[in-house]
């Protein structure tokens, strides 16, 4: 608010300006306005400025932070060089963190970052028919799909899941190296093939299902929307982060659900729907 006053204060003046911002709900008193341009910084302010000097100068050191230190071994290094804080005391870990973070320092980390959704800007967008709405009335109503990465030894794992909202159900799932468009295919694939198998779809069609994904490229390839359209299936895309997998806070069964089919499970983001446990699920032909 002080430096929008101070951008304009040259034109109209600090007491117009302020009457209006307290006419739009913004109440401040010009004596307030002076007083912030007059009142001695604070103590803190004054020795993060000090400190966050002295950190910079420790990360770009050639003998020291060499700018590949994170907070960890930053915070170690000053205690090493005996930098104290306000009080005379070791710098706190979370104040380095605070410092690197408002200064745009950044350790190196191996590899490269893994990103998941890389939106298609030529590619057609469905419109949000969920809008973080997600509740459903019935099995087969509204499924959300998603994928994430678990890095392993031997490289990064990539997960496709479909999820029934009603239940909870992860009813289609995939795992491979890479995230091509087959990777969410094949999920989408093992979920109508689990729901007509079960006998929820005619002639593999599941008619008014939502099928609701982030606007990954994955998610907007043609014969992805192909595929959905064959099944019947209505496509909606929210912004990147909207398409949850486990919207239910509660693991209790509905009414009007199958126990034996659709019963939510208590652990999250885990549904063993069938009799017995998943073991008693009929094995899908389109993989292992």
């Amino acid at each position: 608010m002080i430096d929008y006053i101070d951008a304009h204060r040259a034109v109209f003046g600090v007491e117009p300006i302020c009457g209006v911002l307290a006419q739009h709900g913004v109440p401040i008193a010009p004596s307030s306005y002076y007083a912030a341009k007059t009142r001695p910084a604070a103590r803190r302010t004054t020795w993060d400025a000090v400190l966050g000097e002295v950190l910079e100068a420790t990360f770009w050191d050639r003998e020291k932070g060499r700018g590949v230190y994170g907070a960890r071994k930053m915070w170690h290094q000053l205690r090493r060089d005996g930098v104290t804080g306000v009080g005379g005391e070791p710098v706190a870990r979370c104040t380095v963190e605070r410092l690197m973070r408002s200064r745009g320092l950044r350790g190196a980390r191996r590899g490269a970052p893994t990103v998941t959704t890389r939106a298609d800007r030529q590619a057609g967008r469905a419109p949000d028919l969920v809008d973080r709405d997600f509740h459903a009335p019935a099995p087969n109503r509204l499924w959300v799909v998603d994928f994430t990465y678990v890095p392993a030894w031997t490289g990064t794992v990539f997960t496709a899941f479909v999820t029934d909202v009603y239940s909870r159900r992860i009813v289609g799932w995939r795992t491979a190296s890479s995230m091509p468009t087959q990777l969410p295919l094949d999920a989408l694939e093992m979920a109508l093939w689990t729901r007509e198998t079960a006998g929820h779809s005619t002639g593999g069609r599941l008619e008014g299902l939502v099928h609701h994904s982030d606007a990954g490229t994955q998610h907007t390839a043609i014969r992805y929307g192909t595929r959905l359209t064959e099944a019947g299936a209505v496509a909606s895309i929210g912004s990147v982060g909207d398409s949850y997998d486990c919207e239910h806070p509660s693991g209790r069964c509905r009414p009007g659900s199958d126990p034996c089919y659709d019963r939510p499970c208590g652990c999250v983001r885990v549904d063993v729907s069938a009799p017995g446990g998943g073991d008693a699920l009929p094995r899908w032909p389109g993989g292992q």
